[in-house]
C-alpha cells in the first residue's frame, strides 16, 4: 500500500514537470515562428522620413540652444517679420564681457562703419546684432587683443524711429515704434483701416527695400492672428483699397460696389444695387472687363440666374455689370403713361 502511495505521488510529479516542459516547448516554437523587428538605426529612419534627432554642438560665446532660437526666429519671420539691420545713423552700445575698459557708445557712419577702441573700423551695416557681435569677436581674438572675447551689442537708438502708415488708414502719418510693436498695433494708433480698406497690407523693411511682404487681413482683425507680424523702425505700412466692380444701366441704384474680404458674384452685385427695374432686359446682361488685350464683354443670362437655372457668375476687380433697357417695355411704360393722362383729362372735361 505503501508502495502504491508512493508511485501515485512520483506519477503527479512526473505529469507536472512534462507539462511545464511542454509549455516551455510551445513558447520557444511560437517565439521561432514570430519575426523578430530589426533594429532601427539613424539611416533606416533617415530613409524613412523620420526625424533624426542630433545633439546641439555648444560653440563659443552661445548656449547649446542657439541652433534652436534661431529656427524660432526664422519661424518668426515667415510672416514677414525679419530681423532688423544695423544701419547708418544708428548709435550702438557694444560691450565686452570682463573688459569694462572696452566699452563704448558709437554711432554708425554714413558708410557704414563704426570705430571700436583697438580694433579701429568695423564694418556692421546691413548685419543683425548677432553677426556684428561674432564680427567684433573675431577681430578681437585674431588681434590677440582679448582671449576667448564675449561682446554685446545693444542698439540705445535707430536712425528711423518711427514707421510709416499709409493707404486706407484713418490717420495716415509716421507713428513710432517703441519696444517691439505688431501690426495690429501700429494699425490701431493710427485709428484702424477705413471702410474702403482692403483684404491685404504690404510692408516694407528698410533692410529691404526690393522685397515687400503682402500680409493677409481680415474685416475682424483678430480672425487672422498670424497676420499681428512684428514691426521694426524704419518701416513703411500701405493699406491697400478694396477692389471695385460697377454696376449700371437699368438698375435701381446704379453705384460701386467694394469687393470686400472676398468675391462678388452678379447675383450679388445685382442685390447690392437695388435690383433691376420693370424695364430692364436681364437676358441682355453683360460683363464689360478691361485686361491686358483690351475690353471684352461677356454675354449673361441674369433671368436664368435670379431663377437657380445656371451658376451664378463671378465678377473681377474693375469690371462693369450693365444691364441694358428693353425699348418695348420702355414703349408700352411710355403708352400707358399717356393713357392716363388723357383719361384724367377726359374726367375732368366731363366733369
Amino acid at each position: 500500500m505503501q508502495l502504491l502511495r508512493w508511485n501515485s505521488s512520483r506519477l503527479r510529479a512526473f505529469v507536472f514537470v512534462s507539462a511545464i516542459l511542454a509549455g516551455a516547448l510551445v513558447i520557444a516554437a511560437l517565439a521561432q515562428d514570430q519575426p523578430v523587428p530589426p533594429s532601427t538605426t539613424a539611416a533606416d529612419k533617415s530613409a524613412s522620413g523620420e526625424s533624426v534627432s542630433k545633439p546641439a554642438a555648444a560653440t563659443k560665446g552661445q548656449p547649446a540652444t542657439a541652433e534652436k532660437d534661431d529656427e524660432n526666429k526664422d519661424a518668426d519671420s515667415s510672416g514677414g517679420s525679419t530681423p532688423l539691420r544695423l544701419g547708418a545713423g544708428d548709435l550702438v552700445e557694444v560691450s565686452v564681457y570682463n573688459v569694462p575698459e572696452l566699452t563704448s557708445k558709437a554711432r554708425i557712419g554714413s558708410s557704414g562703419d563704426i570705430y571700436l577702441p583697438l580694433i579701429d573700423y568695423a564694418h556692421v551695416a546691413g548685419l543683425t546684432t548677432d553677426e556684428a557681435q561674432e564680427l567684433i569677436e573675431k577681430k578681437l581674438s585674431d588681434g590677440g587683443f582679448v582671449k576667448n572675447p564675449h561682446v554685446t551689442i545693444f542698439v540705445d537708438e535707430y536712425a528711423l524711429q518711427g514707421a510709416s502708415v499709409l493707404g486706407e488708414i484713418v490717420r495716415p502719418g509716421v507713428y513710432p515704434v517703441m519696444g517691439q510693436p505688431r501690426l495690429f498695433d501700429v494699425l490701431s494708433a493710427a485709428g484702424g483701416v477705413t471702410e474702403k480698406a482692403g483684404n491685404s497690407a504690404t510692408i516694407t523693411h528698410r533692410n529691404q527695400q526690393q522685397k515687400p511682404v503682402t500680409i493677409a487681413l481680415s474685416k475682424n482683425l483678430a480672425d487672422i492672428p498670424q497676420s499681428n507680424v512684428k514691426i521694426y523702425p524704419g518701416d513703411t505700412i500701405v493699406i491697400r483699397r478694396a477692389d471695385i466692380v460697377y454696376v449700371v444701366g437699368d438698375v435701381a441704384r446704379p453705384s460701386g460696389l467694394l469687393i470686400d474680404r472676398g468675391t462678388l458674384t452678379v447675383l450679388q452685385a445685382i442685390a447690392l444695387a437695388g435690383g433691376t427695374t420693370r424695364t430692364s432686359r436681364p437676358n441682355a446682361t453683360r460683363i464689360i472687363h478691361k485686361g491686358p488685350d483690351g475690353i471684352t464683354e461677356k454675354h449673361v443670362e441674369l433671368k436664368k440666374i435670379l431663377e437657380a437655372k445656371i451658376p451664378d457668375v463671378p465678377l473681377n476687380p474693375d469690371d462693369i455689370l450693365f444691364v441694358p433697357s428693353s425699348s418695348i417695355k420702355l414703349a408700352l411704360q411710355d403708352n400707358a403713361g399717356i393713357a392716363m393722362q388723357v383719361a384724367s383729362l377726359s374726367l375732368v372735361a366731363v366733369r
